[in-house]
């Protein structure tokens, strides 16, 4: 049960996620626009999708551990203040360095707004998968609607029309941090005592007690290489479609749609089973999509069989990450800086992968560059499978 202010926060976290679903995700819609726009090489803009990852991870740890000094208020504030920043910066900037740092700057707010929103989802609803499911929903359904517009936009315009849309991301930035600013949130010298004392203040050892959990390092693992393979394919995909000709380029847009509608729907549909069926009978059935789904797409030459294996892809990934986070639910919650080291450890597969496909682009092309995330998604099936061994070998331990 939940208390008017607990509503308001589950509320208020579902509607940020939602624009932070279309502030981040538009990043790799507006990627063709903008390396057309600033004759920018495969390497460079690798550089500056895996820039964004950077200040993903770094928010991800510093959004964690800055609520401790200033108060989480004050931190999400901070963070979220690079949003409209990074958009105006896209929008004006012609140099490459500011350029770079205005996808770094993304990745800053995104991190902050992704470590916010789980841990505040979490411990309202502590370990319940439905909950964490529907939060990603919500993000997916930001992410599948920026395509839409930004094809709107520039259907029938110019290239040039790109940077309406690049406006547009600019006052949602702008209206997400005035959401942060209504966010019911304690603010003061007993939200950060409390702070530390979740984080182990009494005993320093006990704050990091979680690395000494096998849990922990699987479910690290598997977030580590999903998200390479999630940042690699959002990143690149319409760059792909567009540059090999396999789709037309008026329509490559609507495969990050598709992908994004088939996530969304992917969630909701984990979201309800996870209240029906145990979540460790659910995780393998992902495991198996996203490596066969994924094959099918990098191996297809028609738009039939790409777009199933877009839309059967985009469901099969959709409740990994929720799930797994949901089975780290109790670390989370017993341990303040579990959750900054699992996002930030992870962070790294989104930092490394869209630079792996840039460069092995470059080099050999972009249909070789796509086709790395197939090594990547095996791994990660493996691992998902060692995850469930050990949550079904442990269940009392993973549930207490």
């Amino acid at each position: 049960m939940m208390d008017r202010e607990q509503k308001k926060q589950f509320v208020m976290c579902y509607a940020v996620f939602f624009m932070n679903g279309m502030l981040a995700l538009s990043i790799g819609s507006l990627l063709p626009f903008v390396r057309d726009a600033r004759g920018l090489d495969y390497a460079f803009c690798g550089l500056i999708v895996s820039l964004h990852s950077v200040g993903n991870l770094i928010s991800s740890f510093a959004a964690g551990a800055l609520p401790i000094a200033i108060g989480r208020k004050k931190s999400i504030l901070l963070f979220e203040f690079f949003y409209p920043v990074s958009y105006l910066i896209i929008l004006f900037a012609d140099s490459r360095l500011l350029l770079a740092c205005a996808f770094f700057a993304t990745g800053l707010a995104r991190g902050a707004t992704s470590n916010y929103c789980n841990t505040k989802i979490n411990s309202i609803a502590t370990g319940k998968a439905w909950a964490l499911n529907a939060l990603h929903a919500c993000f997916a359904t930001g992410a599948f609607l920026f395509p839409l517009l930004l094809l709107a936009i520039t259907r029938d315009g110019g290239d040039a029309r790109w940077m309406i849309a690049c406006g547009i991301m600019t006052a949602a930035g702008c209206l997400v941090w005035i959401l942060y600013l209504f966010m019911p949130e304690p603010e003061g010298d007993r939200v950060r005592a409390s702070a530390k004392a979740d984080a182990g203040d009494e005993d320093g050892a006990s704050a990091f007690g979680f690395l000494a959990e096998p849990l922990f390092w699987i479910c690290l693992g598997t977030l580590f290489f999903y998200l390479c393979a999630e940042q690699g394919v959002i990143g690149w995909m319409i760059t792909y479609f567009k540059d090999t000709g396999l789709i037309a380029a008026h329509l490559s847009q609507i495969t990050a749609s598709v992908l994004w509608v088939m996530i969304l729907c992917g969630r909701l549909t984990v979201a309800f089973l996870s209240t029906k069926l145990p979540k460790e009978n659910l995780l393998p059935v992902m495991g198996f999509g996203i490596v066969g789904f994924f094959v099918l797409l990098i191996l297809s030459k028609s738009i039939v069989p790409i777009m199933i294996g877009i839309m059967g892809f985009g469901f099969s990934m959709a409740g990994i990450y929720a799930t797994v986070v949901s089975f780290a639910g109790r670390l989370i919650k017993k341990y303040t800086l579990a959750w900054s080291f699992i996002l930030t450890g992870a962070s790294f597969g989104s930092i490394l992968m869209p630079s792996v496909i840039g460069n092995v682009a470059e080099h050999a092309g972009i249909a070789v560059g796509m086709s790395t995330v197939a090594l990547v998604l095996v791994v990660d099936m493996i691992l998902i499978f060692a995850l469930v061994h050990y949550v079904k070998k442990h269940k009392e331990i993973v549930q207490a």
